[in-house]
């Protein structure tokens, strides 16, 4: 099954971008995800397993990195690449 997501990060922080750029970084080095970046938010398109492993290995690198910090994330089934 295919899984599109739409996540933004809030580090609690004064320096926001750089932990936000790395997280995307990290986002980048992972196989079978096909990723968009905006000013609001990233979206992440793969296989459901694929997205999810990314995403779990990801934030847990952010959260250790950079302690406090917020993802709110949409998850919706199928691939909605625009």
């Amino acid at each position: 099954m295919q899984l599109s997501v739409e996540i933004s990060k809030y580090p609690l922080a004064n320096d926001y971008k750089g932990p936000i750029e790395a997280f995307i970084d990290q986002l980048g080095q992972q196989p079978g995800l096909h990723i968009i970046t905006n000013t609001m938010s990233t979206q992440i398109f793969g296989e459901y397993d694929v997205v999810m492993h990314a995403l779990q290995q990801c934030m847990r690198w952010s959260m250790q990195t950079y302690g406090k910090l917020i993802f709110v994330c949409k998850f919706i089934p199928g691939d909605l690449r625009p």
